[in-house]
């Protein structure tokens, strides 16, 4: 190995052979490697993104009366109502219309965890961080008490709609 003059000593100690090359250094080697590696990263992070983007979630009414569409934001972009709905008074129409947008939300941290499971899966704590956001933001509906039956079961199980029985 030849001794680089001038670079003895203290500190030094570089000598030909050690990784340098027509190519640079060992250290220049790394820091390209790393620097590719974040650019490869950050390319990923920018397609989940405009994927994330992309996601929207489609929900219907049990009756039929509504049905609407929400982007990845949870806001509504699309609302169809049927002629079921000009059946409803207008506080359950309402009603039906947020009860079905909630549900539609509720379901867009499962498909932002999809995107983020095939695009960055391996970054296991943003994707835990950004799934739990969408969780918090847009939980499941809370089911309404239903009125009891004097058989235990609640109204509307097996179609049974006959005046409840009051003990």
């Amino acid at each position: 190995m030849t001794t680089v003059p001038g670079m003895t000593g203290a500190g030094f100690g570089y000598q030909y052979g050690d990784g340098l090359g027509a190519g640079g250094t060992d250290a220049e080697r790394r820091v390209d490697q790393w620097a590719a590696q974040v650019a490869e990263k950050a390319q990923r992070y920018e397609d989940m993104q405009a994927q994330v983007a992309e996601i929207s979630v489609t929900e219907s009414s049990g009756d039929g009366a509504v049905r609407l569409t929400v982007g990845s934001s949870g806001v509504l972009t699309d609302l169809e109502l049927t002629e079921r709905a000009g059946q409803l008074q207008p506080h359950q129409l309402a009603a039906q219309i947020m009860e079905t947008m909630r549900r539609a939300q509720s379901r867009l941290s499962g498909r932002v965890a999809e995107v983020m499971q095939s695009s960055v899966g391996d970054d296991t704590e943003t994707v835990n961080a950004v799934v739990s956001s969408y969780q918090r933001r847009f939980p499941p509906p809370v089911e309404p008490d239903r009125p009891r039956r004097h058989d235990g079961g609640t109204d509307d199980e097996d179609g049974w709609d006959r005046p409840l029985l009051r003990e």
